[in-house]
């Protein structure tokens, strides 16, 4: 099974709240990625927006000179969005570490069907980054929190959808910068959010917190908070970690 590291932001706050170069090192990302890190390692980023091929191109780019920045060694960075024509799980097994890229949750998670990854990524044995979204489908079923205009009110809008089963755990990413967000003119976690964790417990991460899985074990790394039954508490602080069973 892949060893997981699922990221709010590998790459500092969206906000601006926690501002970093490249690869935040915060709470021991950095260092724990590295222990795992093979020489030359062969990167594939899965895009969210496989239609966006520009932006996907700049992603890839950027992902692949902040790895490089970071002294991790790279052999390659490739792409797959909608231009890729070979999404076999013989090639899919070729590469070392691969890049789930964030975005939209139900427009990614599409696209894993797609390509039939929530299939392949079961025989991938390396090592898989999550980048908000992309964490967010990393789960066997993935809670899509509404994000877009209309999504909190359309009735036929699926908050759950089947994941790529990676995680039993429902993350929530930038925590710290969407939690006194309104969306549909409701609060979206008070409204929304926390009538959608009666009999559900999700994780909720701060950028630069992330949740690490190797061997069925799930540690969180930095400030996360649990939410359950429509109320939450804090369970991780910065530069800390815990077992999240």
């Amino acid at each position: 099974m892949a060893i997981c590291f699922l990221t709010s932001s590998p790459t500092g706050s969206l906000d601006d709240s926690h501002v970093v170069i490249g690869l935040d090192e915060m709470n021991h990302f950095v260092d724990n990625l590295r222990k795992f890190w093979p020489e030359d390692a062969r990167n594939l980023m899965i895009s969210a927006f496989p239609e966006d091929e520009r932006a996907n191109d700049q992603m890839c780019e950027f992902f692949e000179a902040v790895t490089r920045d970071a002294g991790l060694s790279v052999g390659c960075f490739e792409l797959w969005d909608n231009r890729t024509k070979d999404t076999s799980l013989k090639k899919l097994l070729s590469y070392d570490v691969i890049w789930l890229g964030g975005g939209h949750v139900p427009t990614q998670n599409q696209f894993f069907h797609q390509i039939n990854l929530i299939n392949h990524i079961k025989k991938f044995k390396g090592i898989v980054i999550g980048i908000s979204a992309g964490t967010m489908n990393a789960a066997e079923n993935v809670y899509a929190q509404p994000e877009l205009d209309g999504e909190a009110l359309d009735p036929e809008y699926q908050r759950f959808i089947t994941g790529l089963g990676l995680t039993k755990t429902n993350i929530l990413p930038h925590y710290q910068m969407v939690k006194d967000h309104y969306l549909d003119g409701m609060r979206l976690f008070e409204d929304i959010t926390y009538k959608d964790s009666v009999n559900h417990r999700f994780l909720a991460l701060v950028d630069g917190s992330y949740l690490f899985v190797k061997d069925g074990v799930e540690t969180v790394y930095g400030e996360a908070y649990e939410i359950c039954d429509g109320c939450i508490k804090q369970i991780c602080r910065p530069d800390e970690y815990f077992v999240w069973k």
